[in-house]
């Protein structure tokens, strides 16, 4: 026992110390496995990004739900019934919206377009027959810049203010608080800029390369896409500017209604939930 006593006299000082290295490893090892996607949103830019891993369940994106809901931010609602949430991304017009709004009307779908300022200055009348047909039109910036090399609020506020405008002179009415990063870029404090004024930032948890103008997919690669990766809850974000879309949109509501699937209201259920 006296032995034992000399060994912690004589060597107290490297136990302590070793003690606390100890506490320090595992404080880092739980941040590393615990806290990994917080740190990537707000320590450094962020694309947003998904990566599917099994047919018809939700992806894994590079934040959690339970981070964004920290911002009022989603990318998929939490349900395990089978509805969609469908969005459409809008910075100019090339004839393809008509038939969209046809196709969403025929299956009485309600769907949020995020527009961009040049789509009100330009298109008054779709924005209004959007409205008009019960669909929510949200804020995609006044100049579709990337807003996570924007630092200063000001400038933030800008961009979503100018767009909100524009919708006040072509509608009659206030913008709804909905908001989409163009590109998906984002950053801690663009999360808590867009969070302070308001709105609730939506990003996607489906989605395909439908925005190159020149070279659209096919309308098989299309479907091979967004039928098996598919799930509950999805935002499901699609361009408007796409003429496969156009083509394929009335298609593709009845295959997914064939899936078992209905289609939920955004904003509707932004607003009943509390969110």
């Amino acid at each position: 026992m006296n032995s034992l006593k000399m060994f912690f006299k004589n060597h107290w000082s490297t136990l302590a110390v070793a003690a606390v290295a100890l506490i320090l490893s595992l404080a880092a090892m739980y941040e590393l496995r615990g806290g990994r996607e917080a740190r990537m949103a707000s320590g450094e830019i962020t694309n947003w990004g998904l990566s599917f891993q099994q047919e018809g369940q939700p992806p894994v994106a590079n934040a959690t739900a339970e981070y964004l809901a920290g911002f009022d931010s989603v990318y998929r609602m939490e349900t395990e019934e089978k509805v969609l949430y469908l969005t459409f991304d809008a910075g100019f017009e090339n004839g393809s919206t008509g038939k969209i709004l046809d196709a969403l009307k025929k299956h009485n779908v309600k769907a949020t377009f995020f527009l961009v300022g040049n789509y009100f200055e330009t298109q008054p009348d779709l924005v209004r027959r959007m409205v008009e047909e019960g669909h929510t039109v949200g804020n995609h910036t006044y100049s579709h810049p990337d807003m996570s090399a924007i630092g200063d609020e000001a400038s933030f506020r800008t961009e979503l203010e100018k767009n909100e405008a524009l919708y006040r002179e072509v509608v009659g009415s206030d913008m709804p608080k909905l908001y989409r990063p163009p590109q998906g870029k984002f950053c801690e404090s663009n999360l808590k800029m867009a969070q302070k004024l308001g709105y609730k930032t939506v990003f996607w948890s489906l989605a395909y390369v439908d925005w190159y103008e020149n070279d659209q997919p096919t309308p098989q690669q299309a479907y091979d896409k967004l039928l098996p990766r598919v799930h509950p809850g999805a935002v499901v974000l699609l361009h408007s500017t796409s003429k496969t879309n156009g083509e394929i949109l009335d298609e593709l509501l009845g295959k997914w209604e064939d899936l078992g699937y209905r289609f939920g209201d955004l904003e509707g259920e932004f607003k009943g939930s509390g969110f």
